[in-house]
């Protein structure tokens, strides 16, 4: 692991205007970040791509909004060129009722956009959270449904620390078991908090290294495992602090 990056998603409230998108970008480079992912763009894209480039940053995949995949490929396709990358990603797919037939359905469009993706060198990658790890009624989970159904040449999964371990899932099994199939590995931390938290219950992201998972045996299985890309994520900061946040979080993955 040669470099670490930053889900932007974590400091979107520092990045609203073109003025803002800079300084921010300017102030990750100076803290060790090289390399970001976005999860949408608050300015146009080619002025975002064009910042991110001056200041340093490698824009390494999206988190951009499925149905435009689907209705205006094309477009897409032109937003992620502007970008300057060939991971075209969701955060995630959220259903009010998960069904076994709601997941195939989406796992079908999501092959048909994978393979348009796949015709022109780009890649359609998959970030899961927690959700995905509950039982549906074939007695499978849904993640289970991903793995064996998503088209493995034209698709790729972010994994994510947080949301394995909040799922009780096993990161080091998950890691071992989609060797190949990963290109970015989400870096979150968990916190047990001392009482429940009205949003988040009795766990919280928190800073890497400021929680309870083990970092340097997470590393190593990612680097045996072929992880391209090693992106911290903080969805929500308990200080409200959020760029002290990302400042640790880097400090602890420099000295990882």
């Amino acid at each position: 692991m040669k470099e670490f990056g930053l889900q932007v998603f974590s400091v979107r409230s520092e990045m609203e205007t073109v003025e803002a998108t800079r300084a921010t970008f300017k102030a990750l480079r100076e803290m060790g970040y090289t390399q970001i992912q976005t999860a949408g763009c608050a300015i146009p894209y080619e002025q975002y791509g064009r910042i991110a480039r001056e200041e340093g940053l490698e824009i390494v995949g999206t988190h951009e909004n499925f149905q435009m995949m689907e209705e205006d490929f094309e477009q897409a396709v032109a937003n992620h060129r502007l970008l300057g990358t060939t991971n075209m990603g969701i955060g995630g797919y959220f259903l009010k009722e998960q069904t076994v037939e709601a997941w195939e359905d989406f796992i079908q469009r999501a092959n048909v956009v994978a393979k348009k993706c796949g015709e022109i060198g780009m890649k359609f990658t998959y970030h899961h959270h927690s959700h995905e790890f509950v039982k549906l009624e074939n007695g499978k989970r849904a993640m289970d449904m991903l793995v064996e159904g998503l088209d493995p040449e034209n698709t790729s999964f972010v994994l994510d620390t947080y949301w394995l371990q909040h799922g009780g899932a096993d990161i080091y099994e998950w890691l071992e078991k989609l060797a190949g199939r990963v290109d970015i590995l989400h870096l979150k931390d968990m916190l047990r908090l001392p009482h429940k938290d009205e949003n988040y219950g009795y766990h919280h992201m928190t800073e890497v290294g400021n929680g309870n998972l083990n970092w340097k045996k997470i590393c190593e299985v990612a680097q045996k495992v072929g992880i391209k890309y090693y992106v911290v994520e903080q969805d929500a900061c308990l200080g409200g602090d959020v760029m002290w946040s990302m400042k640790q979080s880097a400090d602890f993955m420099k000295n990882l």
